[in-house]
């Protein structure tokens, strides 16, 4: 399986500093880092846009490491985003996720959730009704 891997460059007084990021799905972070690596974890989480306001929450399925067709467990959710926060957070502290998944589960639900919410551009509509 290959990665893509996309190299920033950050510069300083001192010199440059190189950020590698990956864009694996189940790489919530996005950093290129065995930490995060999907395939060095036998737990990931996924969250992902489903559609208009739906949220597919994915995870892996231990004892199924082997078939990569019933790996995951997915779950689209359409509630609004605290009830799916506290369903997030539930799901990775009832099933030992590592604790630092809790966090990054949540910042980036909060992302997902609210990248649909877009401001309609434009003149508005005068209404055509006499006053």
């Amino acid at each position: 399986m290959a990665t893509v891997q996309l190299i920033w460059e950050l510069e300083f007084d001192n010199g440059t500093i190189s950020i590698k990021f990956s864009k694996e799905p189940h790489n919530l972070f996005n950093l290129n880092s065995y930490k995060h690596f999907e395939l060095a974890n036998k737990k990931t989480i996924t969250i992902q846009l489903g559609g208009q306001r739906l949220v597919c929450v994915a995870t892996t399925k231990t004892k199924k490491q082997s078939k990569p067709i019933v790996l995951f467990n997915k779950s689209i959710m359409k509630k609004e985003s605290s009830r799916i926060a506290m369903a997030v957070k539930n799901q990775v502290a009832d099933n030992y996720y590592t604790p630092y998944l809790k966090k990054a589960a949540i910042a980036r639900l909060s992302v997902v959730h609210e990248s649909p919410k877009v401001a309609k551009l434009g003149v508005k509509k005068r209404n055509r009704q006499a006053s």
